[in-house]
């Protein structure tokens, strides 16, 4: 059937190119996610939503704003996202279109991508194997910059400072015409993160100060973009980012570990457009180093991919692609090489101007294995709609999968080669309705299901622990977002909220008698929910915000149950401090109000209420 609608799609449907485009209006391509992700749940943010969040990292949205848990171990500590019940490694991670996982871990860290090197972010939730490939199991994380044309010169540096040490710069340069673009951003974040906190590990539970958490991190993004002539754009971007961390010890513990991470990435997209249809070639590379105390472990990732969207009718759009990927892993206690190829093809459907169908597909080999064949089917029906409002029902259903890291295949000792790529299948089912007036409403439910088979766990054997393909996981939920914004008078407000109850059990466990068959995976809370209020008037803004996390075990089998716990955050800000061209944003930030004591991870300290003040100059 691939090889079918693959060949099918070149000869029967190529388009006849009639008049060219003009490349001015064409500053963004759309990526798949947006095209071919009909019957997905999708949310986004954009470079002035992500404007409170500067100074901290990808984590923090996600947690505060989002269905999405992360586990934290610590105050600038690794963190790692968690789809509807799922680890960090089914979670799909893209810069720019360019997959930037750690092939030996499999997992991003989003502790060290901060939000000041980004300027948009979007989350997929489900199975989207069939439009993104390895790992996106739980869903998938698509961070990317912006080229703009014809603004001229632009720029700006914006300071930091707050409790804890808090010491984050950011600058900014900017200058576009008409056919060129160019951004240059440079920051360095620093936190001494010696906060105190009430040290469970010891008797009597004194409180201590913390004094091995510091954390620096320095980083340059660089975006170019050439309108070439009416029909053709190139765009690059290149990203490198260091950090320096003290790792946080549990409580209790006078460990004095001590952490590097270093990546390099690179992108360059070539665009030609035509009347209906976008030749896209992209070819990148990944660089990862990092060394934690005398151990060292690197991985290099080669891209070269290419691909065909056109517009066949007005009823029909496809798009066709190739990807190859070389990765060389240089570990402590290895060196591997691994190739893949992808062969992708995604077709989209306009039944009607309300009913639109999408079916994707997939197929992967690696090192000569074959990966599961991944198929995609949604819609979007807005099967309701009036001057003022609209219901829309979305559906959809897939597989997803992700290969064994380099990790699992080749550690030594304990590598397991033989292992078997895990499979997902999950549907989903969603209402969203929206609502005009003099007060706008969205709001959205989505239930999903989903089922992992093959899941990954490293057991111990004999003198070592070894991974095997033994635990089966079962997934369902319900996911709430909605928001409601108005204006009294010339107040202008806006309340966002949402909800997650996630049932996450093990199936299938190392035998009959596993104590976790049947109980919630670790570290993932059933009860999640987050809201904010936010206020503008005469260039005042203020907020508050508020996040709740329930109950998560600690282990598989469910013996120790961590607290839930509620923060709430405030914020204030101003935007209409002029002299001359010149412009000079303020806000002030108060993050966990109510000083409240808790843990995400059990023994990981976290840091009671801070303070967080910012200035920009912008011109």
């Amino acid at each position: 059937m691939f090889l079918f609608l693959w060949i099918y799609t070149f000869v029967g449907f190529y388009p006849i190119s009639q008049d060219t485009i003009s490349l001015a209006e064409v500053e963004v391509y759309a990526p798949a996610l947006d095209r071919f992700a009909q019957g997905q749940k999708v949310i986004s943010w954009k470079k002035a939503e992500l404007e409170d969040y500067q100074g901290r990292s990808l984590g923090d949205i996600l947690q505060e704003q989002s269905p999405v848990f992360v586990r934290q171990y610590g105050a600038g500590m690794i963190a790692s996202p968690s789809f509807r019940g799922t680890s960090a490694g089914h979670t799909a991670v893209f810069w720019n279109g360019l997959p930037i996982n750690s092939p030996s871990l499999g997992q991003s860290d989003l502790s060290i991508l901060p939000i000041s090197s980004i300027d948009q972010v979007s989350l997929q939730f489900g199975n989207a194997g069939a439009l993104f490939g390895n790992e996106a199991i739980g869903g998938s994380i698509h961070l990317g910059t912006n080229s703009e044309f014809s603004k001229g010169l632009q720029t700006g540096i914006s300071q930091q400072i707050g409790s804890f040490g808090l010491f984050n710069t950011n600058l900014f340069a900017g200058f576009s015409s008409k056919n060129f673009s160019s951004k240059t951003k440079v920051y360095r974040e620093f936190s001494k993160n010696n906060f105190r906190y009430n040290d469970l590990g010891r008797i009597g539970t004194p409180e201590v100060k913390e004094d091995h958490a510091q954390f620096e991190q320095v980083g340059v993004v660089q975006d170019l973009a050439w309108n070439l002539n009416s029909n053709n754009q190139l765009k690059t971007a290149f990203w490198w980012n260091k950090t320096n961390r003290e790792v946080q010890p549990v409580m209790g513990s006078k460990t004095n570990d001590e952490q590097e991470d270093q990546a390099f990435r690179a992108v360059i997209d070539f665009f030609h457009f035509e009347e209906k249809s976008v030749w896209n070639l992209k070819t990148g590379f990944v660089r990862n180093e990092q060394l934690f105390n005398a151990s060292e472990n690197n991985s290099t990732q080669y891209f070269m991919a290419g691909d065909w969207d056109q517009e066949i009718s007005g009823k029909w759009t496809s798009k066709l692609g190739a990807r190859y990927t070389l990765t060389k892993g240089d570990l402590s206690t290895y060196k591997a090489d691994d190739e893949r190829i992808e062969l992708y093809q995604s077709t989209k459907f306009s039944a009607t101007e309300n009913l639109f169908f999408a079916l994707n597909l997939r197929q992967l080999v690696y090192s000569g294995t074959f990966a599961p064949f991944t198929p995609n089917l949604g819609m979007d029906w807005s099967f309701w709609n009036t001057n003022s409002q609209s219901l829309q029902l979305k559906s959809s259903i897939g597989k997803g999968f992700k290969v064994p890291t380099l990790n699992d295949r080749f550690w030594n000792p304990g590598g397991n080669p033989d292992l078997l790529p895990e499979e997902s299948l999950s549907g989903e089912v969603g209402l969203t309705w929206y609502k005009k007036g003099k007060y706008n409403w969205t709001q959205s439910l989505t239930y999903y299901n989903m089922s992992v088979d093959n899941w990954i766990i490293w057991l111990p054997r004999g003198s070592y622990w070894t991974p095997e393909n033994i635990k089966k996981v079962s997934s369902q939920g319900i996911e709430y977002q909605g928001s409601l914004d108005g204006a009294i008078g010339t107040w202008n407000w806006e309340l966002t909220t949402s909800y997650t109850f996630s049932k996450a059990i093990t199936t299938q466990g190392t035998d009959e008698n596993d104590q976790s068959i049947g109980k919630q995976l670790p570290y993932t809370p059933q009860h999640q929910t987050n809201a904010k209020l936010q206020v503008k008037k005469s260039g005042f803004t203020s907020s508050i915000g508020t996040f709740f996390v329930g109950e998560r075990s600690v282990t598989a089998d469910n013996p120790r149950l961590m607290p839930s716990f509620q923060l709430f955050n405030f914020g204030l800000g101003y935007d209409q401090l002029t002299l001359g061209k010149l412009q000079f944003p303020v806000s002030f930030q108060i993050n966990n109000v109510l000083n409240t004591d808790y843990q995400v991870l059990y023994l990981r300290a976290m840091p009671g209420r801070s303070y967080q003040f910012n200035l920009s100059i912008l011109l």
